[in-house]
């Protein structure tokens, strides 16, 4: 929740180019082991996967990505496959835009993997990526951003592990001054899109659902929403008002976050202090808009919301960030595990 001024996320690259902590796994319930009967053979715990290994997997993702192949990612995928960049969609909607991308990638390099643990079978991984390349969708060409560090949420599927959610940002170099987002580009591109769009036709209502240029359905939308909303609204009054109590209570103490610049915070205690800090100044009005999360499990929410401040951080003024979370159950409150922060595309 800091150093939210001018980023300009490019979206080129906005799903697959492909906070954290070293691995840890769930500690045994004693209680529930010494209560077994003595000849019940004990379920070994499932093994946490190596950062390694999942970005190998971001690695061959990187690879389809750029040359358009969506059939890997019809395995690659998690059925609850979420996407945020633009209008909310699963996996078929992933897939079909990955569809139309084509890049011409000179070098790529990953680098810095990172893995923290959300639960025993859902893991996100963080890492750097570095590209010399460019793609192009629906015929415009852009460079790929570089260097970005990005994140991977993964699940565990039997033997294997599929993506559930993957997202990025700038890796902005201290003190490099933050670059502006260009407003009246935006409008224009917000025009554009209008102006393009084509015209509904309600004679093919009926086929709505066999047509293959119709947008794919997004996911259900939780029950857990208005809750999720109301409880990031009261972090963000308590970064307003630098209150670590807050947030102490309210996260998990393995918790990660990547921040808007490409910063990667682990643990409670260090991310308490980065949004309690004195860097941020003048700030008199928050809020948060746009909320929704996607049920996972029962115990687990991928929520995405866009919040807003007044005043500055880092000497950069404030505005709109983009915030995607993985929230857990414990007990019967819902705690933060993760957070990556993106500035706004263009046009949104």
């Amino acid at each position: 929740m800091r150093k939210i001024g001018g980023i300009l996320f490019l979206s080129v690259c906005a799903y697959l180019l492909t906070g954290c902590t070293t691995t840890t796994t769930p500690a045994s319930n004693t209680a529930a082991a010494n209560s077994a009967p003595a000849n019940a053979a004990a379920k070994p715990a499932a093994a946490a996967p190596a950062p390694d290994a999942l970005l190998a997997l971001d690695k061959q993702a990187t690879e389809a990505w750029t040359t358009g192949n969506a059939d890997f990612f019809k395995s690659f995928l998690s059925d609850k496959a979420v996407g945020f960049e633009g209008p909310v969609t699963g996996k078929d909607g992933i897939v079909k835009m990955i569809s139309g991308v084509k890049c011409d990638m000179k070098s790529s390099a990953f680098d810095e993997p990172k893995v923290l643990n959300i639960d025993a079978d859902n893991y996100v991984l963080t890492y750097k990526g570095t590209f010399d390349g460019t793609c192009s969708d629906n015929g415009k060409s852009m460079k790929v951003p570089s260097p970005i560090r990005a994140a991977t949420l993964y699940t565990r599927s039997g033997d294997k592990w599929q993506a559930v959610w993957h997202g990025e940002v700038p890796i902005v170099a201290a003190g490099a001054p933050a670059p502006k987002a260009d407003d009246k580009k935006a409008d224009d591109s917000k025009t554009a899109a209008k102006k393009d769009e084509p015209k509904k036709d309600d004679s093919k209502a009926d086929n709505k659902a066999t047509d293959a240029s119709a947008p794919a359905a997004a996911p259900a939308k939780s029950a857990n929403t208005d809750a999720l909303v109301k409880m990031h609204q009261a972090g963000w009054e308590a970064f307003k008002a630098k209150d670590p109590t807050w947030f102490n209570a309210n996260l998990v103490d393995n918790a990660g976050f990547v921040s808007p610049i490409g910063d990667v915070v682990t643990g409670k205690a260090d991310i308490v202090k980065t949004w309690t800090n004195e860097d941020c100044k003048g700030i008199t009005k928050v809020g948060v808009s746009d909320g929704y999360s996607v049920s996972l499990s029962p115990t687990m929410e991928l929520f995405h919301v866009k919040g807003n401040a007044d005043g500055t951080c880092d000497g950069h003024k404030n505005g709109d960030l983009w915030q995607t979370a993985v929230y857990v159950k414990q007990g019967d409150a819902w705690k933060l595990a993760f957070m990556l922060e993106q500035m706004p595309m263009p046009g949104m």
